[in-house]
């Protein structure tokens, strides 16, 4: 009897406490077996992400732009440009999505304030009918002080005062998101201990934070299980077309 073998997702962390969150279950449940990589740690070459079935890279405090300081980064985005050019899905989380904006040509750099905290998209008129639909006026974890361009070839899926690119789609199975849906509210702490330097630095009190988190959390965990179910979907269905 010949075994299947499994489905493959790999998920690119650049810090430990930035995983794949909710996404893990979502994800194990459609059959991926899930590895993590290690960026910067295990090297990132054009086979590391053209070849598994499934590409998710999460966020960190790092600039697309700051190559000359942590060179792994060049190598990164050549691999998801790549990645990008086979046609095979991917999702990029703030600096994923950077970096997949990065690797189809767009300009990236620091935006005119950070975006720190749970606050509600403006969806356009393609993000609403969208994956990212149930998302209209709700609040998001934004984490992020880069911003990016439309890449060519891209379709604008959300905004907000401060960052006209919000989302992106290229196909329907490559996403780029600037804000967070996977974060577990429950391990936010961990956030905030991991991040206590650029709070400190944009002046941001950990105990809002924490209060946002209590008190809007547990809906946006519920919007996120939705919006990155529908997108897994969408995946799954490309993928038999």
């Amino acid at each position: 009897m010949t075994k299947t073998l499994a489905k493959t997702c790999l998920a690119v962390r650049h810090v430990a406490f930035e995983d794949l969150g909710l996404l893990g279950p979502l994800v194990a449940e459609r059959g991926y077996d899930i590895r993590y990589h290690d960026a910067g740690i295990e090297r990132c070459d054009i086979a590391t992400l053209v070849a598994p079935d499934l590409v998710i890279v999460l966020g960190g405090p790092i600039g697309v732009y700051e190559g000359e300081t942590y060179p792994f980064i060049a190598d990164e985005i050549a691999a998801i440009a790549a990645r990008i050019e086979s046609n095979k899905p991917i999702l990029g989380i703030c600096l994923g999505a950077q970096m997949m904006a990065a690797a189809l040509g767009a300009r990236v750099a620091p935006g005119p304030v950070k975006e720190i905290g749970w606050a509600p998209l403006t969806l356009t008129a393609a993000g609403r009918t969208s994956v990212l639909s149930p998302l209209d006026a709700a609040p998001v974890l934004h984490w992020h002080g880069d911003n990016c361009d439309l890449p060519a070839g891209c379709e604008r899926l959300a905004s907000t005062q401060h960052c006209p690119v919000q989302a992106f789609v290229r196909t329907p199975s490559q996403l780029a998101l600037q804000f967070h849906l996977e974060t577990e509210p429950a391990r936010f702490e961990s956030w905030l201990v991991g991040h206590t330097v650029e709070l400190g630095k944009a002046g941001i009190d950990p105990r809002e934070l924490r209060a946002q988190a209590r008190t809007l959390g547990p809906a946006t965990r519920e919007l996120g299980r939705k919006v990155l179910a529908a997108w897994l979907d969408a995946v799954a269905a490309e993928a038999a077309a």
